[in-house]
């Protein structure tokens, strides 16, 4: 098939400008705030033309303001802040992690305390740590035992982190989770 007349525009996805700049702000009358300048409401064509004297930008802040608010900045510089604020806020929001330990019913003293020391350096480090028992076939029938055990875990970690609940057991798992306790300073 043969393609007739101009080829058509590129319509593929174009980064637009997150704030509305210049002539793209389209109200009457903004607020105007900005370094070395008079804040105030001013028309639209006055204060872009304002900005044009100080050869810089008109950059609508707040849209949904009444009416809207509009600062008179370089707008790379801006955007370049912006970027430089959201990525040192997402450094600050750190996702916490969960480790697991895994126990038997019948597990014994010095695995005990290894994976206790274990949870202990998760914990100091800031990490969620759910212990678990894993019941294999009949040891079921001692799920007294890895209640015993569970909370021994918590009650030997207690400085460490506290337990969000008592141990619970679903299916053939018996589990408890441990907070680590915030840091007073």
């Amino acid at each position: 098939m043969q393609r007739r007349g101009p080829r058509p525009p590129f319509r593929g996805r174009v980064k637009q400008n997150p704030n509305r700049i210049n002539r793209e702000i389209r109200v009457p009358k903004v607020r105007l705030v900005g370094e070395g300048i008079e804040a105030g409401v001013y028309s639209t064509e006055e204060a872009y033309r304002i900005a044009q004297e100080m050869e810089l930008d008109l950059v609508e802040i707040s849209p949904n303001a009444d009416p809207p608010v509009c600062r008179i900045v370089d707008y790379q510089k801006f955007l370049y802040e912006k970027k430089k604020k959201e990525k040192e806020l997402k450094a600050k929001n750190k996702k916490q992690e969960m480790k697991e330990i895994r126990f038997g019913p019948n597990t014994d003293e010095h695995d005990f305390e290894f994976k206790t020391k274990h949870a202990e350096k998760f914990l100091q480090e800031g990490s969620k740590v759910k212990a678990y028992v894993q019941f294999r076939g009949r040891s079921i029938v001692f799920s007294d035992r890895g209640e015993v055990l569970l909370m021994r875990f918590a009650q030997r970690l207690e400085e460490f982190g506290l337990p969000e609940s008592m141990p619970k057991l679903e299916g053939k798992r018996m589990h408890i989770i441990l907070t680590p306790k915030t840091k007073k300073n």
